[in-house]
């Protein structure tokens, strides 16, 4: 901002935005959605200056007697909100979310980083002669704009001195969106080098404020979660993470990454059949069905890489993480994950390939057109539970649950990194190196053979979905519960309740977690 005599001014770009189209619009002059500006202005203010130019108006009730700061046009003010966005200016994430004691410790210490806001506030500036809840703006208090070409110039109320200014009458400026970043610095004094990107329209109605708001906020289409989980990667390489070990972003990012080598690897039955960015079948080159990889994430943070207390069964994730920290710990890195998880989809397909079971016969000969010669239907196939996320889901817990209740037997804590690496090695899932010889150090173990037994009991099981073209009316009726999200529940049961009657430590470990659900 510059100062010209008493006057302070800051430039502002003048940005134009108009259709043609948008003259067709039936606007109306008299009411309170009048033609806007063909242009609005960007333009960086300082946060505590901001602040002070900004009123956040307060709606009545029927007493006359005002609410708490509440917006005309946003939602209402959240203070924890607002509080948390200032610790995250202060101190980056993940610091903000900390508590004192876990900041004190010395392991915390390059946890705290910048705590960038680049999204813009959005802001109308009050024309001459504006009124609000029955109070007209004062000369003094207004902004006016010096509008120019391309590079414009704010001025500053005549008075206007520093973060401290309060109007004479009613603030020149008020948000559109963004309100919880600016109420950040409520009681938060930044200084001056820290700066908020603005655009700010001019004279814009309520009704066009409420509109933009909502187009902004309610109107664009929910992102993709799995291009948002493709984004991930980008994270792998911060340490913090690592640390931070609980926290959700931690879990999705490995997650994302175990998914990542399940879809790459040369040696998973999985390659190229998970649905990376969440297309359409229809828009797909490869037309057969495929799982989301966001499916596949929320499987694998459900089952292998949960969080877990003690509830549920008291079965944990082997990939988790106990709060309590003296149940069973698994310090496998994502190589050893992900060759964990390529073992089983290998057994899994395997076992179901060699399987004479009725079902499996059924899909094969009612698809055996649609496929390419290496896609079994009974796995990859249109009409398989395979190849639905309720399906994976239910194969993820099994496993999962199994090798968790059968740890002690299977000595999984001996399976360890300094065993399979002579030499540090890049400690990313879809390392192939690191891959192969984790996958190869399974090799005749107790734990490969114990799950190929259960890929054996699995590949017993009826995975026809009830959509399946031939099926009867009492197998279709007994796969509808299967269906939306009460599905993945069932299909852990019912998986369950097939592996009781599997021999051998198979059905010892699934009699376990059924001893547990009493």
């Amino acid at each position: 901002m510059k100062k010209m005599g008493n006057k302070k001014t800051l430039p502002a770009i003048k940005v134009n935005q108009w259709l043609s189209e948008w003259d067709e619009v039936d606007f109306d002059e008299n009411a309170q959605q009048k033609k806007p500006s063909p242009h609005f202005f960007l333009c960086a203010i300082k946060a505590k200056e901001l602040k002070s130019l900004t009123g956040v108006y307060r709606r009545s009730v029927k007493d006359g007697t005002p609410r708490l700061s509440d917006p005309n046009v946003q939602r209402g003010h959240e203070e924890s909100r607002s509080k948390l966005i200032g610790e995250f200016v202060k101190f980056g994430y993940p610091w903000c979310e900390m508590t004192d004691a876990r900041r004190s410790t010395n392991s915390a210490k390059n946890l705290q980083k910048p705590g960038w806001l680049p999204s813009a506030i959005i802001v109308n500036i009050l024309p001459k002669n504006a009124s609000r809840n029955g109070v007209q703006i004062s000369e003094r208090d207004i902004v006016t704009i010096d509008d120019h070409e391309t590079l414009s110039q704010f001025n500053y109320p005549t008075d206007f001195s520093n973060g401290n200014w309060k109007p004479e009458s009613i603030y020149p400026l008020e948000v559109i969106d963004g309100q919880h970043r600016l109420w950040a610095f409520e009681n938060f004094d930044p200084g001056d080098n820290f700066e908020l990107p603005v655009i700010a329209f001019y004279d814009l109605d309520r009704s066009w404020q409420a509109y933009l708001f909502w187009s902004v906020n309610i109107t664009p289409k929910k992102i993709n979660k799995s291009l948002a989980f493709d984004l991930y990667p980008l994270l792998r390489k911060e340490d913090w993470l690592d640390q931070f070990a609980g926290h959700s972003i931690y879990r999705e990012t490995r997650c994302q990454e175990l998914v990542e080598a399940l879809w790459s690897s040369h040696r998973s039955p999985w390659r190229s059949k998970i649905n990376m960015l969440g297309e359409k079948q229809s828009e797909r080159e490869n037309k057969t069905r495929m799982v989301s990889q966001a499916a596949w994430i929320k499987s694998l943070l459900s089952t292998f890489v949960k969080e877990w207390t003690g509830s549920d069964l008291k079965i944990g994730g082997l990939f988790g993480a106990s709060k309590n920290g003296n149940e069973l710990f698994l310090p496998w890195n994502r190589p050893m994950q992900a060759a964990l998880l390529i073992t089983i989809g290998n057994h899994l397909q395997e076992s179901i390939k060699n399987t004479d079971q009725h079902w499996a016969k059924s899909l094969r000969l009612g698809m055996q057109n649609d496929f390419l010669l290496e896609d079994d239907p009974a796995m990859f196939g249109e009409y398989s539970l395979l190849s639905t996320d309720q399906g994976i889901r239910g194969v993820l817990h099994v496993y999962n649950d199994l090798l968790f209740v059968s740890a002690e037997e299977l000595e999984l804590e001996k399976w360890t990194a300094e065993d399979i690496f002579q030499e540090k090695l890049n400690n990313s899932a879809t390392d192939i190196d690191a891959q192969d010889r984790a996958i190869d150090s399974l090799a005749d173990s107790d734990i490969e053979k114990f799950i190929e037994s259960v890929a054996v009991c699995l590949a017993n099981y009826d995975w026809r979905t009830s959509a399946t073209p031939g099926i009867d009316e009492a197998e279709r009726k007994s796969k509808l519960i299967f269906r939306g999200s009460s599905g993945y529940k069932e299909i852990r049961k019912e998986l369950i309740s097939h592996l009781n009657t599997c021999q051998g430590p198979v059905g010892i470990a699934a009699k376990k977690i059924s001893d547990r659900a009493k």
